[in-house]
């Protein structure tokens, strides 16, 4: 690890948030002598974050928890068009106002993991559209444009890897690029915030940013991108079977986001307890260092203190109990997903899809083939099985750890 002056650098450093800084020296200069504000901006593309934001989340909160300012930036303007980095397609157009139900919505859960307010520390947030949506063409070409190099707009990843498919980039996604420059040069300008954090597909968009920011303002700022989070199997954070894992109560029950960590791989948690929760270092690496059956009791602090971060601590209380009287007693809890069957028959296949437990009926036979399902803790092996739901309703299982109750 680097030797970092900076309370904030060493805290990024020290539990694994760094992945490239555009001046180390300068930043941690900075952030030792005083407050920095710093910002991060988040695109309203749905009405809920999922996991896959919650690095660039937690990054805020490890800047106020090091004495920083935290800057939270709503694309209202740049959601209009939609970040073009490394997608295969543009992304549909939302209506402004689909995008201001969005912004509504996200906020929320960002007071769960910022303390909001006027002083020099507390967080903000901002809307780019307030800047972005008076922008005139003109003027904005000729005092914007002329401090941009299409050659070297051509040469990052996120628009090379495009091209070289030959998949379609539109005029109107290649000025994103443009439009994220000028926000961190506005903000500069309107909130003296001197740092752009973001993911590292983010690195050539905050380099832009800081050579606007130089060249229209005379100011130095400073960029720093996290690594992408990838889970030991290979796969992309927050992506599961039954789809994206949500910040949002509304969007995903308590259950099953705890039920999400529950189910880290055993070479992630030590990384993920780091990344996502607040427990001192020590403690995070003894739990790390358990090993069999041990390393589910790290698991399961894991859950609960990302889930109480996200949800609050009585939906982690909750689960965590729903969780222990499922795997330890057998019983169903009251937390697990339900699907109501009136008639009070089904095909296997079709509970096993309407639960979420699968995302398919393909993968719901792939799952009796290869007997994972189960019927109250019986297997089942009968593709065409029908289950008959009484009173007291049936335990569904998908493996051992994903399970829903059929009532009637």
């Amino acid at each position: 690890m680097t030797e970092y002056r900076s309370d904030l650098l060493r805290l990024l450093d020290e539990r694994g948030y760094i992945h490239q800084i555009t001046d180390a020296q300068g930043l941690d200069s900075l952030a030792a002598g005083g407050i920095v504000p710093g910002y991060i901006g988040f695109d309203p593309t749905a009405p809920s974050l999922h996991v896959g934001s919650l690095v660039q989340i937690m990054l805020l909160r490890r800047m106020q928890q090091s004495g920083h300012k935290p800057i939270v930036l709503m694309g209202g303007g740049t959601g209009k068009i939609g970040d073009p980095s490394f997608k295969d397609e543009a992304r549909k157009l939302l209506t402004t106002d689909l995008i201001a139900q969005n912004v509504a919505s996200i906020k929320r859960i960002f007071e769960r993991f910022l303390t909001f307010g006027d002083g020099p520390t507390d967080a903000v947030m901002v809307d780019n559209a307030d800047w972005l949506d008076k922008l005139e063409y003109i003027p904005f070409l000729r005092d914007v444009g002329q401090h941009f190099s299409i050659n070297r707009m051509l040469s990052f990843d996120s628009v090379k890897l495009r091209l070289d498919r030959e998949q379609s980039l539109s005029f109107l996604e290649f000025n994103y690029m443009i439009l994220q420059a000028y926000d961190f040069m506005e903000l500069a300008r309107r909130r003296s915030c001197r740092l752009q954090m973001g993911g590292s597909d983010q690195w050539g968009n905050i380099v832009n940013g800081i050579e606007l920011s130089r060249r229209m303002l005379g100011q130095e700022v400073y960029g720093v991108t996290t690594p992408l989070i990838t889970t030991a199997d290979g796969g992309k954070m927050g992506k599961t079977m039954s789809g994206a894992v949500w910040l949002n109560e509304d969007a995903l029950p308590a259950y099953d986001y705890w039920q999400f960590w529950r189910n880290t791989h055993d070479k992630d948690v030590g990384r993920f307890l780091r990344l996502f929760t607040d427990l001192p270092l020590d403690e995070i690496a003894r739990l790390e260092a358990l090993e069999g059956q041990e390393i589910n009791q790290a698991k399961i602090v894991l859950a609960n203190e990302a889930t109480t971060m996200c949800r609050g601590a009585e939906a982690a209380a909750a689960a965590a109990e729903t969780a222990r009287k499922t795997f330890e007693e057998g019983q169903a809890g009251g937390d697990l997903p339900t699907l109501s069957v009136p008639d009070g028959s089904i095909a296997i296949v079709d509970a096993l899809v309407g639960l979420g437990l699968v995302a398919s009926k393909g993968e719901a036979r792939r799952l009796i083939k290869g007997g994972g399902a189960r019927v109250d803790g019986e297997k089942v092996s009968d593709e065409a099985a029908m289950v008959t739901i009484g009173e007291a309703g049936v335990k569904l299982s998908a493996g051992k750890k994903a399970h829903g109750v059929l009532t009637r």
